[in-house]
């Protein structure tokens, strides 16, 4: 609550802020037109631009927008507070753009500008920037709307018009700088000279060339100086140097000097005709022969070199200063250089699309060219000689692609045995099964549209048949109009059709037949006519029924019989039937004595059932009853109780049936008399006399025991039993008097037959039981069931099949001698519809084969290689002035001419070759015409025989020639050897194995062709002994690979092995079902399955534990226990057992006693005893009772009938009642008691309610020979009385409570697919043409996955065995000679090296260098290494001259690194890099050395690699060592950051290498000031961290905050903290004269009371209460006792 003057002064605050606003509001409207500035707070605001609009399209459009006036503040004001002069406009002219603006119009995109980084961008300027992978960056581009035919800039607003106009910047990264990184130096090498000054040289190598703006890469070459010691003699200063060779040329004089020839030949004399024709033929003869081509003109020249003689500093000096020596070459035959000349282009090729299909890609055209002329010498190589681009053809004038779909045949019939386990196969029989099943069928590739593309076809040869007799063109096919004939489509490849695949199995459903149920048997009915139509026959049939409980499979006619007759006498077809006896009634209404009783009768017919009394007219009803109504002093019996059934069906001389019925004393006469007068009564006037003296009896006297039972004969009929037997249907045959369904359809389908109705027909005998078949009059003709029924023909199905595929193609194989080898070619075609109810037959041949049509010549072509051509010398008018040379011999060039030829000889175009042929030989060498100073020699022979293998030696020899056998230098056998000794061959081969052992593979002949293709893993072929194969390798006694056939060797070792199969889990077989568990209604009862063997080797897996019935498999169904199946039944009451006997009245209290028996019931009532358990016992009748005996003259009472039902509801308001009647009348003076009797009904009492109680489902029921599918559950009803107890479902019925459950579902259960593999494909080529790891592999895909409990997929999809090892032969170069430059010492020269064939086991490894073989075991390899074609078995050289500095080769490209920063994630690509380092020989040539070169190309996947410095002391040295290190462990110059090591003088050692690190005096890393040390865990400094320090405010510092700064060393002064202000102080506890400060005191203090507040709190925190008894006791009652749950062990 506010106080009043504060609300007072409230209010007057409240006024004068809105007198304070008004004021300011009047204020400021004074001041609205301008600022403090004297400005206008007003200005004109416009918005976007509208939409350009106008009548046509173009520039004479108009848009417009909206303008308005604004203030600063962003509101909206009148138009007149804004300058008028300064209003924009609000309209202008436009483009009008339109749709077909598109194709004119179109945006162009500039190139991207470099990229800038963003720091730059930001501020105009570099900043300063630490690059740790990359630099973010921004870079530009122009973007403008231009007009696409003129290239004119147009407005951006046409473009965006149609697409949003596209981005003008984009990120960037710009890369980091990278050095040039090279590898550490090599060795030095010896010095340049053996005397005087040289020079040592060291080189290293470039790692990853300078990218990004990176220092370039530093020297590769290091120098030093070298002296080995003095020179004795004269140095040499000159050297003879070699130059290089001129490019060939044709002598200028060639053509004038032939010329020239010519004429003097002409001039010198004709010679005769026959000489001149005889020389034109042989020139014709031998340029036949030579056979040259045109692809090639080999013309010889020459070329020349210089020989000069240089000084040791590279400068050239006269001739004569080099020393005497044999002069090199200087003039050589060479080819002349002639580029590669090619033929214009071809016309394009047809389209290889030649249909149209847009789902399909594009197709292709190329064209060729031919060489004119190839390259020889080092004339240029041709291009490229095909060239290929994408094409499409015009839709309208193309017909559609070929489609191809899958198809598929029918599917076969469902089999169930499939889906059998090994446990199911062996003990079941596989006839009768039903259920879940699994179907197959074959799929295959058709061309979908093949009938659409034979008919446009068709018309197209038509149309063009048209035209060709001018006949009008239809432009579109009459589709329309065309009809097709569906058939079966023709099968093609596989390979045809995409997509998935269509499934070959699905599971499928056998109907389970469901045999009949019958009822049992009824009672027999009474003696009635066959037919009541006409009763002549004097003799009749009694028949008993039964009936069919349950809807069996075909109907009620595959049941068993359901009459049964006997015969008997006088039948009637109605008769009486007695429902009971009144009262007996005395004659002339005395009180007792004799009377009768009328028998109560009901007509009724044969069958039992009431019918109209007039039908039993002509039967007589039963006469009345002689009774005896009792008087007062009489005996009193019982009435008779029902008659128990017949204790025989039938009677025979042996056996009768019997029935028995009794009564009891229910009160005793009054006097009875001694025996001894009875006797004499009864011998004066006999037995029947006894009762005319009731004086002398006092009464009617009680009948002996033997009387209270009588017994009758029943079933008196003879045990002859007649019922007709019927046989099962017979097929259903064709009914000649019905016409068929379809006779007036048309268009059948092909191969279906008409359909009719047909007629089935079956035995039928009159049988008598336990005898056999009688005539058919002994059964009656009601009865009678049909013989005859009609039935419905199934359609007749003919088998269709498709067209045979197309004949494979014909394989073109050849054998070693260039023959055809004979092949045969296969067509196949597939069963779609089997054939079934006579229909026609498939026919048998489903393949066909046939021999191919063996090519005329094998294809393949090879070089003809004609004779070397005279060796062809430079023109002496060239060398005649050369030292040394003669007119007639020297070194010169030969050529051949090259020919194409096929296997058969026959020549073709060298095209052919060069596409197809092995490289091409060579068409020119060196050769020598030897001079008269040579030494000339015949060829070598061939090496003489060999005695034995691996024993002795073989020679080849060679002789002079001429006047070489006089000359001395030719004797020289070092130089010129005659002969040539080699080692025998050895024929000793060693065989070993090599390899892994392959997959176990059963043999090709044991696999079993299952159904259409389809195999269940698991087959007796799928398992059991199979090989398994090892490759084997043979080496000659050299080592070398040799085929294995040397070894006698078909190349495998074979071993046995056995592949496991799989076994199935095993269960027990079912137990017997349990008792039901109610006694009365609706239970369940269970049966189960244990199991009895795991499964293994992939076999079927087991069912899940069950844990609450612990058994692997269960069932549970529901049962109906009968209520009334077994009953109690009562015999008669015995006789009275009266205690305190009244010897005259025998009377008085007594005991009656009676046996109860629980008995089955049956239709007929009980009839057998059973155990008593099986009873209700609460329903148990009483079997003795206490009352008292009536007395003479007292009222007999019969005994109490039931109790009437209490109506509901159970209310005690109710009552029911019960009642008696009066047997025997009292005397006069006494009374009956009463002859009701009541009482109130009470609930769970005497009264009940009823409800019906719906069990729980089953599990899925299965026929008994079903494995899987298709079930059914069931649960049923139970009629439960209010006190919870299963009474007979009558009670509920009765009450006709509402029953809304369904009592049947359907259900399923999952059937076991086994895994279906496909069959084993055939076996791959080998992985490798040659070599030891070669294998074979072959596949098979999961056709069907298994489901359910079926066998898992455990089997291999693929196999895998060892090819057999062959060698691998290839050519391979030998390594370079040295730089050769004849018999100079330096200058221009060649190296060699040679090619040739090895042989090595295709390991690839660095070691495979493989072994020298023939080289005719490469014959068959094309002339390549390693890919090139090109072969080059020399190259130029320069081999440097004493003292020149040079360049040395290449090196190796170094390995691929990837340009990256590995913390940030960055990747700039990869790269290789080679290099040329400087070799230099002379101290005073250094000026002249060529600069080092290196060169780099891109590559992929090189690895990232890290850079560090590293460090280490030099022996007898306190300085360390710091160099940088690559991530690998290569030492290298640059990749580290540019930062210089700390040089530590100290001697720290370890060094200091923590950055704000320093060794001290003591030989310790410390940290500097302001840096605390953080040590390692083993004592060595790992880092400097930063101390925080408070900082104080003074009390003239206005900052009240507290900050954090870099600490210093408190030990210094103050003037030797450059940088610190006199308000910053530190926290020390001691002062100045080195006491403790009076706040250290005080912050202690604070900290001790502070210590015992948190020991306190904590004590009374953690103290436990203490708790009263109530609540343990209550926490106590809450304890749960410890049980133990068994989960049940699934491996039982």
């Amino acid at each position: 609550m506010e106080p009043t003057g504060w609300r007072r002064r409230g209010g007057s605050w409240h006024l004068l802020v809105s007198l304070l606003l008004l004021l300011g509001c009047v204020f400021r409207r004074d001041l609205a037109q301008t600022d403090d500035g004297g400005k206008s707070v007003y200005f004109w605001e416009t918005g976007p631009w509208g939409r350009c609009m106008g009548s046509d399209c173009g520039p004479g459009g108009s848009q417009s927008r909206a303008v308005w006036c604004a203030h600063v503040e962003g509101w909206t004001t009148l138009h007149t507070n804004c300058d008028q002069s300064l209003r924009p406009s609000n309209q202008r002219n436009c483009f009008r753009v339109c749709d077909w603006h598109k194709d004119l119009y179109d945006w162009r995109l500039g190139p991207w500008n470099s990229c800038v980084s963003v720091s730059s961008r930001a501020s105009g300027a570099p900043q300063p920037f630490t690059c740790s992978g990359g630099e973010e960056g921004i870079q530009t581009r122009e973007v403008g709307c231009t007009l696409k035919s003129e290239s004119s800039p147009a407005e951006n607003a046409i473009c965006e018009y149609f697409e949003p106009q596209p981005r003008l910047e984009q990120a960037c990264l710009i890369p980091c700088p990278q050095d040039c990184v090279v590898s550490d130096y090599s060795p030095w090498t010896s010095c340049s000279k053996t005397c005087g000054t040289g020079l040592r040289n060291r080189v290293r190598s470039v790692l990853v060339p300078p990218l990004f703006g990176g220092s370039i890469c530093p020297n590769l070459t290091e120098f030093q100086s070298c002296k080995p010691g003095p020179c004795t003699g004269p140095e040499g200063m000159y050297s003879l140097r070699v130059g290089a060779w001129t490019p060939c040329v044709l002598p200028q004089t060639r053509t004038t000097r032939q010329a020239k020839r010519r004429k003097g030949k002409g001039q010198g004399g004709a010679k005769d005709p026959e000489t001149r024709e005889l020389i034109q033929k042989k020139r014709t003869r031998n340029r036949l022969n030579r056979q040259e081509s045109s692809s090639w003109d080999v013309q010889v020249g020459y070329q020349t070199r210089d020989v000069t003689c240089v000084h040791r500093n590279s400068s050239g000096v006269p001739r004569n200063l080099c020393t005497p020596r044999e002069t090199p070459l200087t003039i050589q035959s060479c080819v002349l250089p002639r580029d590669c000349q090619l033929s214009d282009w071809s016309d394009w090729s047809s389209c290889s699309k030649a249909c149209s299909d847009s789902d399909s890609p594009g197709g292709r055209r190329e064209r060729r060219r031919r060489v004119l002329q190839w390259p020889t010498g080092e004339g240029a190589e041709c291009p490229i000689l095909e060239e290929r681009e994408p094409c499409e053809l015009q839709a309208d004038a193309v017909m559609p692609c070929a489609v191809y779909a899958w198809r598929t045949t029918e599917w076969s019939d469902c089999r169930v045995d499939l889906l059998l386990g090994q446990q199911d196969r062996r003990r079941t029989n596989l006839t009768g099964l039903c259920g879940g099943g699994l179907q197959t069928r074959e799929v295959y590739c058709v061309q979908a549209n093949a009938e659409l593309l034979k008919y446009l076809s068709d018309f197209q040869e038509k149309d063009k048949a048209g035209q060709t007799q001018r006949q009008p063109k239809s432009s579109v096919p009459p589709l329309l109009s065309v009809s097709f004939h569906i058939t079966a489509t023709r099968p093609v490849e596989n390979r045809l059709c995409g997509g998935p695949v269509p499934n070959r199995s699905q599971l499928c459903q056998v109907a389970c037949p469901v045999e009949c149920q019958v009822s049992p048997w009824g009672a027999w009915g009474p003696c009635t006519f066959e037919s009541c139509n006409d009763q002549s026959a004097k003799k009749g049939f009694k028949l008993r029924r039964r009936k069919i409980t349950n809807e069996p499979t075909g109907g009620p006619a595959n049941c068993p019989h359901l009459v049964e007759a006997l015969p008997c006498d006088q039948p009637a077809c109605y008769g009486w039937r007695q429902v009971g006896l009144d009262r007996c009634v005395t004659a002339d209404q005395k009180p007792c004595g004799p009377g009768t009783q009328l028998v109560r009768v009901q007509c009724v017919n044969s069958d039992r059932e009431p019918a109209d009394e007039s039908l039993c007219s002509s039967a007589p009803p039963p006469d009345p009853v002689a009774c005896q109504v009792p008087c007062s002093r009489d005996c009193v019996l019982s009435d008779w109780t029902v008659w128990s059934i017949c204790s025989q069906t039938c009677s025979s001389k042996t056996v009768e049936g019997k029935q028995m019925r009794t009564r009891s004393i229910l009160a005793y006469n009054a006097g009875e008399v001694t025996a001894m007068v009875v006797a004499w009564i009864t011998v004066m006037e006999g037995l029947s006399r006894v009762p005319k003296f009731p004086e002398l009896l006092g009464g009617a006297v009680c009948p002996n025991s033997s009387s209270l039972q009588e017994v009758r004969n029943c079933n008196e009929h003879a045990c002859t039993v007649y019922h007709w037997q019927t046989g099962p249907w017979g097929p259903c045959t064709e009914d000649p008097s019905s016409a068929p369904l379809n006779s007036n359809s048309t268009g059948a389908v092909v191969g279906f037959g008409s359909c009719y109705k047909g007629v089935q027909t079956r035995k039928l005998m009159c049988v008598r039981v336990n005898v056999g078949q009688v005539p058919p009059k002994k059964c009656p003709d009601g009865p009678r069931p049909s013989t005859v029924r009609p039935c419905q023909l199934p359609c007749k199905k003919d088998c269709i099949m498709t067209p045979f595929s197309e004949w494979t193609s014909c394989p073109v194989a050849c054998d070693a001698a260039g023959n055809a080898v004979k092949s045969k070619q296969y067509r196949k075609r597939l069963v779609i519809q089997a054939p079934s109810n006579r229909g026609q037959d498939c026919p048998e041949a489903l393949e066909e084969e046939r021999d191919c049509q063996p090519p005329q010549t094998c294809p393949g072509f090879r070089w003809k290689t004609h004779k070397w051509r005279k060796c062809q010398l430079v023109p002496w008018f060239l060398r005649q002035d050369r030292p040394g040379a003669q007119e007639n011999c020297g070194p010169g060039l030969q050529t051949r001419a090259l020919s194409c030829r096929q296997p058969d000889g026959t020549q073709v175009d060298v095209a052919e070759c060069l596409q197809l042929a092995r490289s091409m030989p060579a068409l020119t060498q060196r050769c020598q015409l030897p001079c008269q100073d040579d030494c000339q020699l015949t060829n070598w022979s061939k090496f003489s025989s060999c005695s034995a293998d691996c024993v002795g030696v073989r020679t080849r020899k060679r002789a002079l020639i001429g006047r070489s056998k006089k000359k001395d230098k030719c004797k020289n056998t070092q130089m010129y050897p005659l002969s040539e000794t080699q080692y025998c061959p050895c024929d000793k081969y060693n065989a070993q194995p090599v390899g892994n052992w392959s997959d176990c593979i059963l043999p090709e002949g044991a696999r079993a062709e299952s159904t259409l293709g389809l195999k269940v893993t698991g087959d007796v072929k799928e398992c059991g002994q199979g090989y398994r194969y090892q490759a084997m390798v043979c080496y000659d006694q050299d080592g070398r690979l040799v085929e294995t056939a040397r070894c006698n060797s078909h190349g495998y070792i074979e071993e046995a092995c056995i592949i496991p199969c799989p076994s199935d889990c095993k269960l027990s077989e079912w137990s017997n079902w349990s008792r039901c568990s109610k006694s009365c209604g609706s239970g369940v009862k269970v049966r189960s399955k244990w199991l009895r063997e795991k499964p293994y080797n992939g076999g079927r897996p087991c069912p899940k534990l069950d844990h609450v019935n612990q058994a692997q498999v269960y069932e549970v169904v529901p049962c109906q226990s009968d209520c009334n199946q077994y009953v109690w039944v009562a015999e008669p009451w015995s006789v009275w057992k009266v205690s305190n006997v009244d010897l005259k009245e025998n009377c008085g209290e007594g005991v009656q006693t009676r046996k109860v028996r629980c008995m089955l019931n049956t239709i007929d009532g009980p009839s057998e005893a059973v155990e008593d358990y099986l009873c209700d016992p609460e329903e148990m009748p009483l079997g003795a009772r206490e009352s008292r005996l009536p007395c003479p003259e007292d009222c007999v009472l019969n005994d109490w009938g039931p109790w009437s039902r209490c109506r509901l509801p159970c209310t005690r308001s109710n009552g029911r009642i019960r009642a008696a009647y009066t047997l025997r009348s009292p005397s006069a003076g006494r009374l009956c008691p009463d002859t009701t009797e009541e009482e109130p009904c009470g609930l769970n009492l005497n009264c009940f309610n009823y409800f019906y109680n719906i069990t729980d489902w089953s599990t899925c029921q299965l026929s008994p020979n079903a494995v899987c599918g298709r079930g059914i559950k069931t649960r049923m009803l139970d009629c439960v009385r209010s006190d919870g107890k299963s009474v007979d479902i009558k009670f509920c019925e009765e009450l006709n409570l509402e029953k809304k459950w369904q009592m049947n579902i359907s259900c399923v259960v999952e059937c076991p697919v086994n895994c279906q593999l496909s069959e084993w494909s055939s076996w791959s080529e080998c992985s490798q043409t040659c070599g030891l790891d070669g294998k074979m592999w072959r596949q098979r895909s999961v056709v069907q996955a298994s489901q359910g409990d079926g066998r898992p997929c455990s089997s291999p999809t693929e196999q895998w065995k060892p090819c057999p090892v062959r060698p691998c032969y290839r050519w391979q170069y030998s390594a370079w000679s040295e730089c050769r430059v004849e018999s100079v010492v330096c200058g221009h020269g060649t190296r060699y090296r040679n090619l040739t064939c090895v042989v090595s086991d295709g390991g690839g490894g660095e070691q495979d260098n493989g072994g020298q073989v023939d080289e005719e075991l490469c014959g068959g390899l094309e002339l390549s290494v390693n890919g090139d074609k090109r072969i080059r078995l020399k190259e130029a050289c320069t081999l440097p001259c004493p003292g020149e500095c040079y360049l040395m080769e290449w090196s190796d490209w170094s390995a691929c690194i990837s340009i990256c920063v590995k913390e940030a994630g960055v990747d700039f690509g990869s790269v290789r890099v080679r290099s040329r380092a400087v070799l230099a020989q002379e101290p005073e040539n250094l000026q002249l050395c060529p600069d080092q070169a290196w060169e780099s190309r891109p590559c992929t996947g090189g690895e990232c690699f890290q850079y560090k410095w590293l460090s280490s002391f030099r022996p007898n040295s306190s300085r360390p060592l710091f160099w940088c290190q690559r991530s690998d462990g290569l030492n290298v110059s640059g990749g580290c950051l540019p930062v210089t090591p700390v040089m530590d003088d100290s001697g720290c050692d370890p060094p200091c290498v923590p950055p704000t690190s320093y060794c001290s005096e003591a030989g310790l890393c410390m940290c500097e000031e302001g840096y605390t040390e953080v040590l390692s865990a083993g004592g060595l400094l790992d880092q400097c961290a930063p101390i925080p320090v408070l900082e104080i405010p003074t009390a003239g510092d206005k900052k009240g905050d507290v900050k954090t700064s870099r600490a210093v060393n408190p030990t210094l002064t103050a003037t030797a903290q450059p940088g610190r202000s006199g308000r910053t102080w530190y926290l020390q506890p001691y002062g100045p004269d080195g006491k403790l400060k009076i706040w250290v005191y005080g912050v202690a203090a604070g900290a001790f009371v502070l210590f015992i507040f948190i020991v306190s709190m904590t004590y009374l925190a953690c103290k436990k209460p203490k708790r009263p008894e109530r609540a343990r006791q209550q926490q106590n009652s809450r304890l749960k006792p410890l049980t133990l749950a068994y989960d049940g062990d699934t491996d039982m």
